[in-house]
């Protein structure tokens, strides 16, 4: 029998390497919406088939993580919902863990799993507050999260986790990590291995763009070009210097790490999208 509760929002950009044993961990009593970055019928058809819990949406081209995510949001029809990466694999217990902390803790807005970077000593076991947690793995309580709004459209990828719930704790809301709940991230890999280099690319041309857009969005323009300008040189050297080196993958790393820099700095929106 389908959960009623909780629906799982999973967004997908080439990422058959990794989304099948994501699936398998979710198991078949939970409602999945799976969007898909692209126009790939057979992904959809291959999910469908073998997950009917499972509804593939195709958005015909890559929205990124942030309208990715709004896509799916704005399906749910649940009290709760989970956006999770497609390189997460859950535990048995992980989503009854989720479910079992929305009944003892009324009031959140938001829950992540156990993260070892965020480690409360004196909290033992029992979940504790936080002003923000990673976006592989979101509890996202409907009701609040649609009132404050979703993720920042203007973000492609990078920092939108840090935005929204920067968001949440500003309408006096609550974030909470609980420890008993653990997912495995692989991290960095929800996407097909052959075209490794090309995302790193545009993890780096994003990186620095939503790190600067960001800043200006809570802190202000001039605050932020005070802040990043000496990122925008030292990627100017080392573009120079890799150049010299003749070696070209550095090179080509440097040198969208500044245009992410600089068309954030200028003002332009976050377009880069990697060549795949």
């Amino acid at each position: 029998m389908i959960n009623k509760d909780l629906t799982i929002v999973i967004n997908t950009f080439k990422s058959s390497d990794k989304i099948f044993k994501c699936l398998d961990s979710i198991g078949s009593n939970y409602k999945v919406i799976v969007v898909e970055n692209s126009n790939d019928i057979s992904f959809k058809k291959n999910l469908e088939k073998k997950y009917k819990n499972v509804n593939c949406f195709l958005t015909n081209k890559n929205l990124g993580y942030a309208k990715g995510n709004n896509f799916g949001l704005n399906l749910v029809k649940t009290k709760f919902s989970l956006i999770l990466n497609p390189d997460a694999i859950l535990r048995k217990d992980s989503l009854t863990n989720f479910l079992k902390f929305s009944k003892q803790y009324k009031f959140f807005s938001i829950v992540g799993p156990y993260d070892k970077d965020k480690i409360n000593f004196k909290s033992s076991n029992k979940a504790y507050e936080v002003n923000n947690i990673k976006g592989f793995a979101m509890f996202l309580r409907m009701k609040d999260l649609k009132k404050i709004g979703f993720f920042d459209k203007n973000f492609f990828i990078y920092c939108e986790e840090i935005d929204l719930c920067k968001r949440v704790k500003k309408n006096n809301k609550k974030i909470f990590i609980d420890p008993k709940i653990k997912i495995h991230h692989l991290g960095g890999s929800s996407h097909n291995k052959s075209i490794n280099f090309k995302m790193e690319l545009s993890r780096n041309w994003h990186w620095m763009w939503s790190q600067f857009y960001f800043n200006r969005k809570h802190y202000g323009y001039f605050y932020s070009v005070i802040k990043f300008s000496p990122k925008l040189i030292f990627s100017i050297i080392k573009i120079f210097f890799y150049a010299m080196l003749l070696n070209k993958k550095k090179f080509q790393i440097y040198f969208h790490r500044f245009m992410g820099l600089l068309n954030s700095m200028i003002l332009r929106s976050s377009f880069y999208r990697p060549k795949v």
